[in-house]
């Protein structure tokens, strides 16, 4: 048996302003935009070099949707991002805008940093040790 997550769906406002913030703030690629309906669009984005794993942009669709926005996991830490150059991406990540709310720390497992994504959404930014 072989099973995998595909789509992670993240609750968003708008379709175009959160596809401008991954593509241009996180450098994510834009693997999809498919319109469905008048309202509603198939949108994934992807970090740069992810084969697996995306996630797919979900504009609420009602007021219950809506008040989860930036929000899913109660505070929690919800994505993680990983690198392979840490220093280079959150550079880029901060002279682009991004808010980190925790600053880089070093644990055993690699070098990480809590930022918010365009709605408050938390992530950690991490360079594992592998």
């Amino acid at each position: 048996m072989q099973q995998r997550i595909a789509n992670i769906a993240l609750v968003v406002k708008d379709y175009d302003e959160a596809i401008d913030f991954y593509t241009k703030k996180l450098n994510f690629t834009l693997l999809e935009d498919t319109k469905l309906s008048e309202t509603k669009r198939w949108v994934r984005v992807a970090p740069p070099g992810s084969k697996d794993c995306c996630l797919l942009l979900a504009k609420a669709a009602n007021a219950k949707q809506a008040a989860s926005i930036g929000n899913q996991t109660g505070g929690r830490v919800f994505l993680f991002l990983f690198t392979d150059d840490f220093e280079r991406d959150h550079t880029e990540m901060i002279e682009k805008g991004i808010e980190f709310v925790r600053e880089p720390e070093t644990h055993d497992y690699g070098r990480v940093a809590v930022f918010k994504d365009l709605y408050g959404n938390l992530w950690d930014f991490i360079q594992p040790n592998e």
